[in-house]
């Protein structure tokens, strides 16, 4: 089951909300004083929310996110600049 290459792709809708989600997000860090940079590291690396604000329910939002379509569209956006 496991031994071939399996895709994944989520659709632009979702794409554009991630998008939303991660810029709501880095704005309440850095309104209450974080890097909003290190702090969202933190969080991908280890899923502890509690390196994201409650701050305009940011730690709620962010954790609507997957974690493997997170990054999927971290890697997009960064191959594609």
């Amino acid at each position: 089951m496991y031994d071939q290459t399996m895709t994944f792709s989520i659709g632009n809708d979702r794409e554009t909300n991630i998008k939303r989600i991660l810029t709501t997000v880095y704005d309440a860090l850095a309104e209450k004083g974080y890097n909003p940079i290190n702090q969202m590291v933190g969080y991908i690396l280890s899923e502890d929310p509690t390196y994201i604000t409650t701050y305009n329910n940011s730690r709620n939002l962010i954790r609507k996110i997957d974690r493997d379509e997170l990054l999927q569209v971290l890697i997009k956006f960064y191959l594609s600049n």
